[in-house]
């Protein structure tokens, strides 16, 4: 070729074309990170970027529906789908596009055992960064309510998890509170919006835990929860955080560093659902062992005061008995007394009668002596109280006479 040929453009891109074709010809990997992922129709383009030292390299791909129908049975096979900032191993043929003039490769295959790796490799550095310093164990530690009935949700509310979620929760039975923070969990907004959701959540007071949840995906959407950024937030929160993201082997970071990592969405609201049945049956226990023994206390105070009441029966009894005995001795003296008092007083009465007998003026004039009285009764005792003329009675033990005085001598 002569230093004096000219190309037109187009001549040119043919000749750049044929050169690619030439040195490439059975084409070529590249290797870099997927940036500005985006699907137009069936075809799906975006920039595979490498950072270095001089700043940053970018290479347009094209990533046409014949090549991804060849390509996802491979991906789907190794738990993978293509998203921003994914590191990839990519294959395809380079072609130089003469309409916008821009270098790009037509990718017809990929190597996933390589973003696997990457994936392994960035996970590993993240986790030693996070045990380096002192963040790994840390959720693990706080204190976790043995009633936590209070709950903050971080998930998307339009998701399959959420509903799953809830529906575990209502079918306890039991009065959870659920504080909801609605979230995308994959997309370039998902770590942001989880970090900030947790934040928020973390600086409540009337939560008991937290639950991050999220239905099931790809290992590659699921990269979203092996950010480093949401492993610190969950590290650093200051309430029990729940994890439940939905993957049934691998464990993502956020599960190293929860306080409890669940399986699934459903698992998380069990985890939380048995804690709260643990308390409650254990309180049901003690209530139980309360009741039993106070029912035995309550028997032994029974039979306790029956024992007592016996032997007060016993001794009341047997003190009327004491009692009655004394009072027939009492009545025996009593009436020994009153037979003693009476013969002593019939004997003082008859004696009292003999004298009174022999007091008696009858009996007196019976023996020869009388009773003088004058006419208005009043008895003489001397012959002083008489005057010569005075009419006087004389009462004999039989009968009476009348007489006059004639003469009185002292």
């Amino acid at each position: 070729m002569s230093e004096e040929t000219t190309f037109s453009v187009s001549e040119l891109a043919d000749e750049i074309n044929g050169v690619l074709r030439r040195s490439f010809a059975d084409g070529v990997w590249v290797r870099g990170e997927i940036q500005g992922w985006s699907p137009r129709g069936v075809h799906t383009y975006f920039r595979l970027v490498e950072e270095t030292p001089s700043g940053k390299a970018s290479l347009n791909v094209q990533f046409f529906a014949n090549a991804q129908a060849k390509v996802k049975p491979l991906l789907m096979q190794h738990g993978l789908q293509l998203a921003d900032g994914l590191k990839v191993r990519i294959f395809g043929r380079l072609d130089f596009f003469a309409p916008s003039g821009q270098l790009g490769l037509k990718m017809t295959g990929i190597d996933p055992r390589f973003t696997l790796g990457e994936l392994a490799l960035q996970r590993d550095d993240v986790v030693r960064r996070l045990v380096a310093s002192g963040l790994y164990d840390r959720n693990r530690q706080v204190v976790l309510s043995p009633v936590p009935l209070r709950v903050g949700v971080v998930t998307s509310l339009t998701s399959a998890a959420w509903a799953d979620f809830q529906h575990e929760i209502e079918r306890s039975g039991l009065g959870f509170i659920l504080r909801t923070v609605d979230v995308h969990v994959q997309g370039e907004y998902a770590v942001g919006e989880v970090s900030a959701a947790l934040r928020t959540l973390g600086r409540r007071a009337d939560l008991d835990a937290i639950a991050v949840i999220r239905g099931g995906g790809s290992r590659s959407e699921l990269t979203t929860f092996d950010h480093e950024t949401i492993a610190t937030e969950i590290a650093k929160c200051p309430l029990p955080v729940f994890t439940g993201i939905g993957h049934e082997i691998d464990r993502a970071i956020a599960d190293e560093v929860a306080h409890s990592a669940l399986k699934t969405p459903t698992a998380c609201a069990a985890a939380l659902v048995e804690r709260v049945l643990e308390f409650w049956n254990a309180a049901e226990g003690q209530w139980s062992a309360i009741t039993q023994r106070a029912e035995l206390g309550v028997a032994a105070a029974d039979a306790e005061v029956a024992a007592v009441a016996q032997g007060i029966r016993h001794r009341v009894v047997a003190a009327v008995e004491r009692g009655d005995e004394r009072m027939v001795q009492r009545a025996h003296r009593l009436t020994a007394g009153v037979e003693r008092q009476t013969e002593r007083a019939v004997m003082h009465l008859d004696a009292v009668a003999q004298r009174v007998r022999l007091l008696d003026p009858t009996n007196t004039m019976a023996r020869g002596w009388s009773i003088t009285r004058t006419t208005d009764g009043r008895t003489v005792r001397t012959a002083a109280e008489l005057q010569p003329g005075d009419e006087i009675v004389t009462t004999f033990a039989s009968g009476t006479a009348r007489s006059r005085v004639e003469e009185t001598h002292p």
